[in-house]
């Protein structure tokens, strides 16, 4: 039997997606076209292949059973196509898309920006806000690069990976009255704290799990949203803020502010990337997340 393997990626798109709309979308069809597509997948498989349900499509039995084969199949075609193309960063000329949670975007994205400008000066990046839901993003959908920062629960067709580790510290105003070189573990429970909840991200949960296993309790007066607006008002008060160490960084060149070390350890967290699996062979993907790894590292 002869089979159509224009149809394997649409196949894919619709596995994935769970919708002919989405999947039509990030084919680059019209609906009607891919709907023709799914008539002759369905003639040519013998089975109905998705099942129209409220929320999208269900794939049948059947589908899921080929859909193994038919990925690794269409990856294997993938990988022999593209492995024959070169990419060369400095004639690049391309929008690239990513998804960095607000710590990530403070912290990394200027020295990402930095080395694209060196490289590959064609390339325009553009961010998208990762917070809970990594869906929203575009990521597994693949029309986003990737996503970066703390990624877990992620989709079997995302690939993450590890890129860098970070810890915590404290700030505080330069001249705070009771507070030294050092703060100890009582002054920090008495002390009156600034509380960084980015919206839909997960900073909160990991700094709150990190304060538990530390044993260390907070008074929080004030709850902001962005780090930017931290060194304002760390600057004004007596208050504390606890916060990444890449960012306290960057806040020690304040000289209206101190950066000290936690009273305890705090451990540390993970910055992860995440990207769709069609992208694992592409030549200018694989070139992007080395750069992304390699300036991780530089931090």
């Amino acid at each position: 039997m002869r089979y159509d393997l224009n149809l394997l990626p649409i196949f894919v798109a619709l596995l994935e997606e769970r919708s002919v709309t989405r999947a039509a979308d990030r084919l680059g069809m019209t609906q009607s076209a891919l709907s023709n597509a799914l008539t002759r997948l369905r003639t040519m498989l013998q089975d109905p292949l998705f099942i129209r349900e409220r929320y999208g499509m269900r794939p049948t039995a059947k589908a899921e059973a080929l859909a193994p084969a038919l990925t690794s199949a269409l990856a294997a075609l993938d990988t022999v196509v593209l492995g024959q193309q070169a990419f060369d960063p400095s004639r690049a000329d391309q929008l690239v898309t990513i998804a960095p949670n607000s710590y990530v975007e403070f912290v990394f994205v200027p020295a990402l920006t930095a080395r694209l400008r060196e490289l590959a000066p064609g390339i325009r990046l553009r961010t998208l806000p990762f917070g809970a839901d990594i869906a929203a993003t575009g990521v597994t959908s693949g029309t986003t690069a990737m996503v970066l920062g703390r990624i877990t629960d992620a989709p079997d067709n995302l690939v993450v990976q590890h890129i860098a580790e970070d810890g915590l510290a404290c700030v505080v105003r330069a001249d705070h009255p009771k507070v030294g070189t050092k703060i100890t573990k009582a002054q920090y429970e008495r002390m009156k704290h600034v509380n960084l909840l980015p919206a839909g991200g997960r900073l909160r949960a990991g700094l709150f799990q990190a304060l538990e296993r530390g044993g260390l309790k907070r008074d929080v007066a004030v709850t902001v949203t962005h780090f930017m607006s931290i060194p304002e008002i760390v600057a004004a008060t007596d208050y504390c803020a606890t916060l990444p160490k890449l960012i306290c960084r960057r806040l020690a060149g304040d000289a209206r502010l101190k950066v000290l070390p936690a009273p305890v350890d705090l451990g540390t967290f993970p910055m992860q990337m995440a990207w769709h699996v069609r992208y694992r062979h592409d030549p200018a993907h694989v070139w992007l997340r080395d750069l992304v790894a390699e300036v991780a590292g530089s931090l």
